[in-house]
């Protein structure tokens, strides 16, 4: 290749040495045409001389001819690209200018000269026209060396800081902006001269002189420049702005963190602090979330206060930048109060946003203590720039959002407002629901523990500790309950179950089956028969209503889909009958410490229909421990097998402890989190056997004689027991049960007297019916023997057994007798 081949190679663009001349009369007809012509287009003289220039053009621009040769008279010529038709038919662009030209005979011609674009950008502009484009570009644009010294910068770039072109000369970029973060700037630019690989899109965030208050943010590019040997000149690089483009990207960011951090819980409070988090520091320094009392206690916010002057709020959530936050008034839950007229009072009146962009140092802030009234003024705050947006839903207002900037920041604009309120809106669904959450939650926990029992009643049989744990915020709170029975002769029935749902529904219906059990449980029926009826109980329920058995709304109202077990001991000798509805076995605790789990039937829940409810009998030694349960203790184990869940609670109960209450809420702390997914509820009691002392049984013949003996042998075992006080009582009760048995029942009669918290007389015969209390005429001979035993004792039943029945009467031994 020689020297000429050379400088056409490294040209580029449209150079006038390298362009193919034609020559055109006035009109576009081809008057010259030159053999670079037809070795470019493949045309022959002959054959294009004397014709249109369009002859060798494509459409359009074939048709743009007339056109053309206009503009180039009046304008004196012309630049721009056509499209050409080769001889062979192919098409080639070209990069086309027509200039006037004058003949010998002063006749006008143009000179139209082609070139080829092959290997060329582009159209090959003078340095005016590149001038042109880079002195008038919005774009910041310059040129460093590489020492990283100005050689060229545009005017644009004056808008970023660091004055007019003239004075960049020879300065590096921390020479004429010292607070810019020059240094990552730098280590752009040389990394580039280094690797000549261009940095594109890097984002530069911080203050520039221009806007010393406000962040901005640049978007940069660097590209090296080489001289014709390859090697490195320096750097050009362009600026532009995208402050706004990032403020934006900034905003959706913070929405976006909203959305996942605020209304995780059902908590008023912690969804304000949340709120208070979330603006901190991505929109204000310091930001206090205000709310009305009632609204923290789920009451209905009222606007009577405001229009007394002075509203109290109490402080919900606050957060600022400083760690010691020097400028906290009013501490999180104390009251703060607002005088009249200032902007917070105003903005509860009017609920519309307010924005102050410049506070008066020396103005008092707003909020006072509700003891001691202390105040401070802004200067001592450090607030330079505040808004107040108020908190609402639908349509109420429940308190105050307040954001400050400081000094060292731009105060706040109308965008910033904006989002604020954006801010404050979603926060502001997510405390509603809170409040009305928490409404329901306290009435549905004050429902349910009025019919939980208070306290559990006093008696010998077992020692009996329980605990309860309400579901978390999230879940609400559930139907579980447990209860505790006293029985006729010294037996107690214990009861634990659990109502599907959740809320005031499921709390109704808890109590409905609790008042239920204690209704059968007064008619002394064994567990199986207790758990018949009140499956029956339910299902008659849902018929009743109209509602199927197996819906929700069944579930939730009526208790139907309810598990249950029901558990009876007798202190005597030791036995315990139990059975079971759709609920877990409990558990024993031995003696010795060795947990075992009952081997109970399960029966289907209640109301839903299934087999028959079957009993378990089994015999406890004094000192062991049941423990009843929902199955909300075994929840945080719900992906594990039952053999999992029981070795869990098995290894809680084995922990032993210096009591059984003690013991029962270190099984619960153990296997329960501090806010269960579901209610939890834990029934342990430690049995007892009455001793021989306490007991006294005899057999009687079934003759009228026998009643005397009766009599004086009760009486015997009275002053023994110390008790002469109920001779008197207990011989007529003995009489009366005795007496009956003999002339109503058939088989062998017994008596037996037990000495607890209470004195049971019990006379068991084979008879099948039970006794009827009557209510005599004062001209009736008999009939009153049942009358005067309900009169003279605290309470007397009947409660039938596999071989017969047994009627029986209380006396207390604390209380004064009837």
């Amino acid at each position: 290749m020689g020297p000429d081949d050379e400088r056409s190679v490294n040209r580029q663009g449209f150079d006038v040495a390298d362009a193919v001349p034609v020559l055109l009369d006035a009109q576009g007809v081809v008057t010259g045409w030159t053999r670079e012509a037809e070795r470019l287009l493949g045309h022959t003289a002959e054959r294009i001389v004397g014709r249109d220039v369009a002859a060798v053009l494509a459409a359009p621009d074939a048709d743009r001819v007339p056109e053309l040769m206009e503009r180039c008279r009046r304008e004196g010529g012309w630049a721009g690209l056509i499209s050409a038709v080769r001889a062979d038919g192919t098409r080639l662009r070209l990069m086309a200018r027509i200039t006037q030209a004058l003949d010998a005979g002063g006749s006008t011609r143009r000179l139209l000269l082609l070139s080829e674009l092959a290997g060329a950008p582009g159209w090959d502009m003078s340095r005016q026209v590149l001038e042109q484009m880079v002195t008038r570009s919005p774009v910041g644009v310059a040129v460093v060396d590489t020492d990283l010294r100005f050689v060229w910068s545009n005017p644009a770039l004056t808008q970023f800081g660091g004055g007019p072109p003239s004075t960049r000369l020879g300065l590096r970029l921390g020479d004429i902006q010292p607070g810019l973060d020059a240094e990552n700037i730098e280590a752009q630019i040389r990394r580039v001269l280094l690797t000549g690989e261009p940095v594109v899109g890097y984002e530069h965030v911080g203050q520039v002189r221009s806007a010393p208050l406000r962040e901005t943010a640049h978007m940069m590019s660097f590209t090296r420049l080489d001289d014709g040997n390859g090697n490195p000149m320096g750097v050009y690089y362009t600026v532009e702005d995208v402050t706004d483009r990032h403020r934006t990207r900034q905003r959706l960011a913070l929405l976006d963190r909203a959305g996942e951090r605020i209304g995780r819980t059902l908590n008023v409070t912690r969804t304000a602090q949340e709120l208070a988090d979330v603006a901190v520091p991505g929109l204000a320094d310091v930001v206090a979330v205000d709310l009305l009392e009632s609204v923290l206690s789920g009451g209905e916010p009222s606007d009577e206060p405001a229009e007394a002057g002075r509203v109290p709020l109490r402080r919900a959530g606050y957060r600022s930048v400083s760690r010691r936050a020097p400028e906290a008034v009013v501490d999180i839950g104390e009251v703060v109060t607002y005088p009249a007229g200032s902007p917070p009072i105003r903005t509860l009146r009017t609920e519309r946003s307010w924005r102050e962009p410049k506070l008066d140092p020396l103005g008092e802030a707003w909020a006072e203590h509700a003891q001691g009234g202390g105040t401070a003024i802004f200067l001592e705050l450090g607030l330079q720039s505040a808004m107040i947006v108020p908190i609402r839903a639908r349509g109420v207002t429940l308190g105050l959002t307040t954001f400050f900037r400081r000094h060292r920041q731009e105060p706040f604009e109308e965008d910033d407002l904006s989002l604020a309120e954006d801010l404050v809106s979603r926060a502001a669904v997510c405390i509603d629901n809170a409040r009305r959450y928490t409404r329901e939650r306290d009435a549905a926990l004050v429902l349910q523990r009025s019919l939980l029992p208070h306290r559990l009643p006093e008696q010998d049989a077992l020692e009996v500790s329980a605990c309860y744990r309400p579901a978390d915020e999230l879940t609400g709170l559930g139907g579980d309950w447990y209860d505790v029975i006293p029985l006729s002769g010294a037996r107690v029935a214990l009861v634990v179950g659990e109502v599907p749902g959740h809320g005031i529904d499921a709390a109704a219906a808890m109590g409905r089956l609790r008042t239920a059990v204690r209704t059968l449980a007064a008619l002394d029926l064994p567990p199986d028969e207790v758990l018949a009826h009140l499956d029956d109980l339910v299902a008659r329920a849902a018929r009743e209503e109209g509602v199927e058995p197996r819906t929700a709304e069944a579930d939730n109202t009526l208790g139907v889909g309810s598990g249950c077990v029901y558990v009876v001991y007798d202190p005597v000798d030791g036995t315990c009958t139990m059975a079971a509805a759709g609920h877990p076995a409990p558990a024993v605790v031995m003696p010795d410490g060795h947990v075992a789990f009952v081997d109970l039937p399960q029966g289907p829940p209640l109301g839903v229909g299934g087999p028959p409810f079957e009993s378990v009998e089994l015999a406890l030694a004094a000192g062991s421990t049941l423990a009843l349960h929902t199955d909300g203790l075994l929840a945080a184990g719900a992906r594990w097998t039952v053999d999992a869940d029981r070795q869990r609670l098995r290894q809680a109960l084995e922990k032993r402890a210096d009591s059984l209450e003690l013991q029962c809420r270190t099984v619960v702390d153990a296997l329960v989190p501090d806010r269960p997914y579901d209610d939890v509820a834990l029934l342990m009691a430690r049995t007892r056997v009455l001793g021989d002392g306490q007991v006294a049984e005899w057999d009687l013949p079934a003759d009228p004689a026998g009643v005397a003996d009766a009599r004086r042998t009760a009486t015997r075992q009275l002053a023994e027991w110390g008790l002469d006080d109920l001779a008197f009582t207990t011989e007529l009760v003995v009489s009366e049960l005795v007496t009956n048995a003999i002339r109503y029942a058939t088989g062998p009669i017994r008596l037996r007297l037990i000495k607890e918290r209470a004195l049971f007389c019990e006379v068991y015969d084979g008879g099948a019916t039970a006794p009827h209390l009557r209510h005599p005429r004062t001209t009736d001979e008999g009939g009153r023997g049942l009358l005067l035993v309900s009169q003279f004792t605290q309470q007397w039943g009947t409660r039938f057994v596999p071989e017969g029945k047994i009627i029986w009467a209380e006396q207390s031994l604390t209380d004064a007798p009837p």
